[in-house]
């Protein structure tokens, strides 16, 4: 599991990111705002909110929390499989 060590609220709903393996990058969250559990974030000040949880994830206080393997994949474009093998298909013999 990846861990989030560092963030920082950057304009337009954009975060960069630190994660414990070295790996930077920024993530663009703005399609989230005003859906859902994200409603809150509308107010652009909830949404500067954000903090690092106790497992590396992001939380704000209305509630929300992101997976920062989510996030790792989605900055690095790498494929779950690549991270975690056992959820690479088995090939089965016939």
């Amino acid at each position: 599991m990846h861990k989030i060590t560092q963030v920082e609220v950057l304009e337009g709903y954009r975060l960069k990111l630190c994660f414990a393996d070295g790996t930077t990058g920024e993530v663009v969250l703005s399609d989230l705002s005003g859906c859902g559990v994200f409603a809150p974030w509308v107010d652009y000040a909830e949404f500067r909110k954000v903090a690092i949880g106790d497992s590396g994830e992001l939380v704000w206080s209305c509630g929300v929390d992101l997976c920062p393997d989510a996030l790792y994949f989605k900055i690095t474009g790498k494929k779950p499989e690549e991270e975690f093998p056992p959820l690479q298909p088995k090939l089965a013999h016939a």
